[in-house]
């Protein structure tokens, strides 16, 4: 097979690239190594930033975004049995965010792609990338039970953190950085209409917790556990119980219960690697960088990575400059490095350390205090959960 730009993974950082360089007039090919089926049922992220928003519809793939998602104002602080609300439209200018879940992304996506776009294969396992540094890298990969060979002038590798793209680069030219948190996440599905009109974020005597939602009716809980929690040694009473007590405030509020319908504990890290580009190899997503769900940037990130690209790739179609995809990178690492300060400082601040560090948790208390009492610091955080403006 012969293609210009060859896409290594089809989650919504591949297939949104796909589309926009499909509306630009470049051609180009997905490989996913997971069935369809299973790419559009994986539970991620469903907070999108505005940017993230613009992107969907600019490639033609807001059509349900636009009927189904939740746009929320702002998020809602607690801690010491108290609430505090942080107004992002008051705060930012008049950006808001939406709740859309990350698979119905890519259920939009797939379905654009496969209806009018360039080849998506699922079941296509990508098993090595071949002279990255040449002008004609090539990807062997396995699909219908026969190895086969895509040529390309680009290769994007959008496959994760367990994919083959990062390891491509030669030891000696990249280097990464990495991060593990002394605690994890236990989230829950359950079928049970939201107990709140926008996201909250906890601070309980016992950790940290979030309630957020994926539609009306299916509620997305979390709970701070600590790291190698076994999701069976949480029986449903349990959990709601303690989400009950970590949300407590004193003011008339209950927490809904219902049927809980999936668990699974998510261990939390930070990681970036640098840099983003190898010869005609270039990373985007979770292939280059991993940030923890509290700051909601992991999808955000992907998003303005593909941004990026779309611009890049569509100046060099136009007109055979590779300044913009020379200055990749780079651009996209000081985004990058500001998301994970950021979801950094949002994860230290509301969780609680497991070593009882008192010196600790007097400081996250004040850091919370500050926020709530001053609009300077309530704007910093607003601006960044919502999304800094997008320099291309």
């Amino acid at each position: 097979m012969r293609t210009t730009v060859g896409i290594i993974g089809g989650g919504p950082a591949g297939l949104l690239l796909a589309r926009l360089l499909h509306r630009t007039g470049i051609d180009c090919v997905v490989l996913e190594a997971r069935n369809r089926e299973y790419v559009e049922q994986r539970q991620r992220a469903g907070m999108l930033e505005q940017g993230t928003v613009d992107a969907l519809r600019a490639c033609g793939a807001a059509e349900r975004l636009e009927a189904e998602g939740l746009v929320h104002q702002g998020i809602e602080l607690r801690f010491e049995r108290e609430r505090h609300h942080i107004d992002f439209p008051a705060l930012t200018g008049g950006r808001t965010v939406t709740i859309y879940a990350q698979t119905e992304i890519v259920k939009d996506l797939v379905a654009l792609q496969l209806a009018d776009g360039p080849p998506l294969l699922f079941e296509a396992e990508a098993l090595e990338i071949e002279k990255p540094e040449s002008s004609s890298p090539v990807v062997r990969f396995l699909h219908e039970g026969r190895e086969q060979t895509l040529s390309c002038d680009w290769v994007i590798g959008c496959d994760g953190f367990h994919g083959i793209s990062r390891d491509t680069f030669p030891p000696e030219v990249g280097r990464s950085y990495a991060h593990d948190y002394p605690y994890s996440w236990l989230g829950i599905l359950a079928d049970v209409a939201p107990s709140c009109d926008e996201l909250i974020y906890a601070r309980g005597e016992n950790g940290f917790a979030l309630h957020s939602m994926r539609s009306p009716h299916v509620s997305r809980l979390y709970l701070q556990v600590p790291n190698g929690t076994d999701p069976d040694d949480w029986p449903d009473e349990r959990i709601w119980d303690e989400l009950a007590a970590r949300f407590a405030i004193d003011a008339d509020w209950t927490l809904h219960r219902g049927p809980i319908t999936a668990k699974a504990v998510t261990p939390m890290r930070s990681y970036v690697h640098e840099p983003m580009r190898h010869g005609r190899l270039l990373l985007a997503g979770d292939a280059a960088h991993i940030v923890p769900p509290t700051g909601a940037k992991g999808l955000n990130l992907a998003v303005s990575d593909i941004r990026v690209l779309g611009r890049a790739f569509a100046e060099w179609h136009r007109t055979g400059s590779e300044q913009l995809l020379d200055t990749y990178s780079e651009m996209c690492l000081e985004r990058v490095w500001q998301a994970t300060r950021f979801s950094y400082d949002m994860t230290k601040m509301l969780h609680a350390q497991p070593d009882g560090d008192v010196f600790e948790n007097r400081l996250q208390l004040t850091r919370l205090r500050r926020i709530a009492a001053s609009r300077h610091a309530a704007a910093e955080l607003a601006a960044n959960y919502s999304g800094l403006p997008l320099m291309i």
